[in-house]
């Protein structure tokens, strides 16, 4: 039975204000992401190797107390070692483009994997488009080349840095696709144990094959230790935590407050000045990642 202090709605999930202050707190330490990705003089590949890699005892602890009786599905175990390197695919694009666009259009983009499984449901299923469907998908376009044609207009560093971004989504949409499968099976955090422990190594590869520097230099470990801590432990936590006591279309509205906070960051950190045009792209993205959403209940970066 629903308590007092969480009001069950009608479609059964129950919320409270924790769990409100966790969804949203979440979407807070996730968009400080990008901006601790620049902060960082490690390369942008080596610092996400950082963010995976260090949460890892944490993670296993939080899987073993977690854990179900019996042996761990092997096939699903596969499943999340795949998972990873498509993750890793997915951080390395990300941080890449992280330092040539605005944080903006770097976190807008790097949620696109949402649209992206929208539309491959819609493949897979064989079926036209419902009509918010397909409002969905023209925002998504209409939104995308505007922010595109004005990161053209600023420089071709800032549009290449918003191709490497979309990549990250179509990444993070064939991430998303077996890790969700196999944490029904396995658990939240055995999923993420075992996504950490297949994608940081293959970070690391990356990250030598490119000669990027891998140890902080000048600017320390303050950066990268921030970032595993927001990105990996309290923005996942606090998700995992509050995820499931509300309908797909609250959190599609709570992750706006990602894209939001990093254009301010932008703007206070950095001088990126948004005008009308990339206000306007930045609302249709945001309107087609809230129509995604509610199809279904994917996990935030």
């Amino acid at each position: 039975m629903a308590s007092a202090m969480t009001p069950q709605d009608k479609n059964g999930y129950q919320a409270s204000a924790w769990h409100f202050a966790a969804l949203i707190a979440g979407n807070i330490a996730l968009a400080l992401g990008p901006w601790l990705v620049r902060l960082s003089d490690t390369g942008p590949v080596s610092v996400g190797f950082w963010r995976l890699l260090m949460p890892i005892p944490l993670l296993g602890l939080l899987a073993w107390r977690t854990r179900t009786p019996g042996p761990i599905d092997r096939k699903l175990a596969l499943m999340c070692l795949a998972a990873g390197a498509f993750f890793a695919l997915d951080l390395a694009s990300w941080h890449v483009g992280i330092e040539q666009t605005r944080l903006a259009n770097a976190t807008l983009f790097g949620n696109s994997g949402s649209i992206i499984l929208m539309v491959w449901g819609l493949i897979a299923a064989r079926r036209a488009p419902s009509g918010q469907e397909m409002v969905g998908v023209a925002a998504a376009l209409t939104g995308a080349a505007i922010l595109l044609g004005r990161s053209l207009e600023i420089s071709s560093a800032t549009f290449v840095g918003d191709l490497f971004c979309l990549l990250a989504g179509v990444f993070y949409a064939f991430y998303l696709l077996p890790a969700q499968h196999a944490r029904g099976g396995l658990g939240q955090w055995t999923v993420l144990l075992l996504v950490s422990i297949a994608a940081a190594p293959l970070l690391l590869a990356i990250a030598l094959a490119a000669g990027e520097p891998v140890w902080p230099g000048e600017a320390g470990w303050t950066p990268v230790v921030a970032l595993a801590l927001s990105s990996q432990i309290v923005g996942q936590g606090l998700l995992v935590f509050s995820l499931g006591h509300f309908p797909p279309l609250i959190i599609g509205m709570a992750l706006l407050t990602q894209p939001a906070l990093a254009a301010l960051v932008g703007w206070l950190a950095f001088g990126e000045m948004l005008v009308a045009l990339d206000v306007l792209g930045m609302v249709l993205v945001g309107t087609a990642l809230v129509m995604a959403r509610t199809r279904r209940k994917p996990r935030l970066r």
